[in-house]
């Protein structure tokens, strides 16, 4: 075991004070349904920001960014669109505002102030708390698996088993790992609701930013006497049809092939795809995930839009900090690097290998406190998203509408418990991190993008085409990962996105509109801009004095503005630890010049309500 005592007792004392945060807040989550899921909206929104930078610095991401920095080097910064990153420009600029309106508590809730209270809107409810929940428990064993990677590295299986009655397969042992330390986010997040989530996210934000600071600076000192041996390609963020110039041939061969079996070999076109794909899916808006609830939660819609612009500003500098400083030891001293699992080389034991080869006694427990902290934080935060649909959108809705709030209290309790025995389940079967990632950033989230684009955009989308495009795209993207198992997810999103369009147009066309008391209702309150012409004119016709949305021009080039800020955040603390001069310069003028302008055109131009 690479743990000392003084590591051991850093991490109990961390575990020990989330437990305390949750026993401190569960009296205030109990005092309502606002209570437990949003924390009564009086959380500020640098809090919450906080919170869900928090959630988004998950030991599994972590690990994932790492091994492609490590593999990529800069050309590195743009697969994170796949999830995509740059939806937290979107929902800064506009989405988060017209969400937060709608005063719901949950995405699904949220359909009955677009479609009504209809049988359509009845359909398109229950088939949102179905994606939701296939969402969350994905992300809670994307999650689980992870955790399970990184502490076998710390807790060698062979000193655990004697004391085990029974015998593990080894491909197992990171789902046994993460059984253990699950329970810790399990207790907090279901005792003290949102509430206790946003503070233990807050302390474990800070644990991680002492902790990214550490691994930068040690890759950095090792910079100054070691040479990084990497690819022609490695060092620049710029890419051509193919990436012939990471040819890593002689330098450490076996990532080769791991950029084969990734599928980025045409770089080019992955991008293409990656990129087209990212814009749907921001501007559908927010799934039903943790981020969701946040925004949900903040106090208002101005608050809503900071709090989303302020995640990427806390969160990007500080974790690719860390990713750098992680990536470059690896490189640096890769012959010291445990990354054999089950016979086999596994890239995604880079990162806490790299913490049990380079971090010094006592640092070592204070960062695995912080990467624990960061599991905790994401698994948290999707728990009670997952706690809220189930409660909110099924109890309280078709089994019992009066439940009071003990009876709530209880159910929250039961449906905690519950939803993680299945996410373990889900966890069981999942291969690895990277193949859970892609299955849900491309063929999930595939299935959702058509109906959620439409639902904000056409005013005659109604709740038949939202039913039939969630379920037109759900049922291949349940089905396709095993039909085209030696397929890149990616790569068959366009099918997904034609079969949601068949199902979500047909559904609406050969229906009647959603009524217009609703319509109205919902464009008043929300005020989006887009296809809204019919709905805009009788709107004004009984009230001459409404101001229709016309942002979409000023909205777009603030996206396009803020994309470019958060890509210079990402790339800044990489050619620091790198310490590369001029490429430091230019990402800090891009961001100040950045800055400067949103403060002008957004920040400043925030509507009140």
């Amino acid at each position: 075991m690479k743990l000392t005592i003084i590591d051991i007792i850093i991490i109990f004392v961390y575990l020990f004070s989330t437990v305390v945060i949750g026993l401190v807040l569960k009296k205030v989550a109990q005092k309502s349904k606002s209570n437990y899921m949003l924390g009564g909206n009086k959380l500020p929104w640098y809090m919450l920001g906080l919170s869900n930078a928090s959630g988004m610095f998950d030991i599994s991401g972590t690990m994932w960014l790492v091994t492609l920095l490590f593999v990529y080097g800069l050309k590195s910064i743009w697969i994170p669109w796949l999830w995509p990153v740059f939806n937290q420009v979107f929902l800064m600029v506009f989405l988060s505002i017209w969400l937060r309106r709608s005063k719901v508590t949950t995405g699904a809730e949220w359909i009955n102030t677009r479609f009504g209270r209809s049988l359509d809107s009845r359909l398109s409810h229950g088939v949102v708390v179905f994606f939701a929940l296939i969402l969350c428990l994905g992300y809670l064993a994307y999650g689980f698996i992870g955790l399970g990677k990184f502490v076998m590295i710390f807790i060698p299986w062979d000193m655990v088993q004697p004391y085990i009655p029974f015998n593990v397969p080894l491909e197992y042992v990171p789902h046994i790992y993460g059984i253990t330390f699950t329970m810790f986010a399990v207790f907090y997040a279901v005792l003290g609701g949102m509430a206790s989530i946003v503070w233990a996210d807050v302390l474990q934000y800070f644990i991680m930013t002492i902790s990214a600071i550490l691994i930068g600076v040690l890759a950095m000192k090792a910079m100054t006497v070691e040479t990084l041996n990497v690819p022609d390609g490695w060092r620049t963020p710029f890419f051509g049809h193919t990436l012939n110039d990471l040819d890593w041939t002689g330098k450490i061969d076996e990532v080769n092939k791991k950029i084969a079996s990734d599928g980025y070999s045409l770089f080019s076109i992955f991008f293409m795809m990656m990129l087209f794909k990212g814009l749907l899916v921001s501007i559908a808006g927010p799934a039903p995930t943790y981020d969701m609830q946040k925004i949900l939660s903040t106090k208002s819609p101005k608050e809503a839009a900071k709090m989303s612009g302020f995640v990427s500003v806390v969160l990007m500098p500080i974790r690719y900090f860390m990713i750098a400083g992680f990536a470059i030891l690896g490189l640096l001293y890769y012959d010291r690097l445990n990354l054999m699992v089950a016979g086999q080389i596994d890239f995604e034991q880079i990162l806490p290998s790299a913490i049990a080869e380079f971090v010094p006694i006592g640092f070592m427990g204070l960062l695995l406190a912080g990467l624990l902290a960061a599991f905790n934080s994401t698994f948290a935060g999707t728990l009670n998203a997952a706690q809220a649909y189930i409660v909110n959108d099924i109890y309280l809705r078709y089994i019992k509408p009066e439940a009071s709030n003990i009876q709530m209290k209880n159910m929250n309790y039961i449906v905690g418990v519950l939803v993680v025995i299945v996410s373990i389940i889900f966890g069981i079967f999942a291969q690895d991190v990277n193949s859970m990632l892609q299955w849900i950033v491309s063929a999930l989230y595939g299935s959702y993008i058509v109906s959620n684009v439409l639902k904000w955009y056409w005013w005659r989308f109604n709740g038949y085409g939202y039913f039939w495009g969630m379920v037109a795209g759900l049922i291949p993207a349940l089905i396709f990962p095993y039909v085209f198992s030696n397929t890149l997810d990616l790569y068959y999103f366009p099918y997904l996105l034609l079969i949601s369009i068949v199902g979500a147009v047909l559904g609406t066309l050969l229906t009647k509109p959603t009524d217009e008391a609703t319509l109205k209702e919902f464009y008043k309150t929300v005020n989006p801009w887009g296809f809204w012409g019919p709905v805009k004119r009788k709107v004004m016709a009984e009230d001459p004095s409404f101001q229709p949305n016309k942002n979409f021009k000023i909205d777009m080039f603030n996206v396009v503005i803020g994309t470019i800020a958060q890509t210079a955040l990402v790339a800044l603390p990489i050619y620091i630890v790198l310490k590369e001069a001029f490429p430091i310069y230019i990402t800090i003028i891009i961001t100040i010049v950045c800055g400067f302008i949103l403060k002008k055109t957004w920040w400043d131009k925030l509507p009140e309500e």
